[in-house]
């Protein structure tokens, strides 16, 4: 599938449609929480769901995964209501204390640079990547996202893996990992400098061309 930009107003049109029929909108924010705003996507385009999944990132990376939503449906959950649900890494001491650890170190560094600024950081990393690479090749181009997330793709669109294949070991071995597969997308984040992104445009061009 690889990334495909929201059209203006497509999750505002989810929201109403959903209300107006009285079916729950679901957000999977698993991408997207605390990485588009401190507040997921939710904060980014001024929508509630009325229920909200999330995924390792609330772990600082460990294999954890957790939903939360409106007090009305989580009360139908056990102790207080009749569904049980449980899992083996449910509560896991190491992933939420690893979790906590991520999200303090997070909001401090957002808190000296304003999150705002973190974001635009991203955003600008990820588009001057993105356009770097459709510039510096006929035979890699790339998709980016108002959140600073990208993909690249291999033109024709219909690339075959061992051609993706080809180029993310071209890449690997230029000091570059990209996803082991071609519909992932990627994501800047506030480590990421100009000298990253310069080495990641060099090593795209190259790869094009031998793959």
């Amino acid at each position: 599938m690889g990334l495909i930009p929201l059209k203006p107003g497509f999750l505002e049109k989810l929201r109403k449609l959903t209300h107006e029929s009285g079916a729950l909108l679901i957000l999977d924010e698993v991408i997207s929480g605390f990485r588009v705003a401190r507040g997921g996507a939710q904060e980014l385009y001024g929508i509630q769901a009325d229920l909200t999944t999330l995924g390792k990132i609330i772990g600082g990376g460990l294999p954890v995964g957790a939903f939360g939503g409106r007090a009305d449906i989580m009360d139908m959950l056990a102790p207080n209501g009749p569904v049980y649900q449980a899992g083996t890494l449910s509560g896991n001491p190491l992933a939420m204390a690893a979790g906590i650890a991520t999200l303090e170190e997070l909001f401090q560094t957002v808190h000296t640079r304003s999150w705002s600024n973190s974001r635009r950081h991203c955003a600008v990393s990820g588009r001057s990547l993105y356009k770097g690479i459709t510039r510096g090749s006929a035979r890699c181009s790339a998709r980016s996202s108002r959140t600073a997330k990208w993909w690249i793709t291999l033109p024709p669109r219909r690339a075959t893996r061992k051609r993706y294949a080809r180029f993310f070991h071209a890449m690997l071995g230029r000091g570059v990992y990209l996803a082991p597969s071609q519909f992932e997308v990627g994501f800047m984040s506030l480590a990421h400098t100009e000298q990253d992104i310069e080495q990641t445009l060099r090593a795209a061009a190259e790869a094009a061309k031998a793959s």
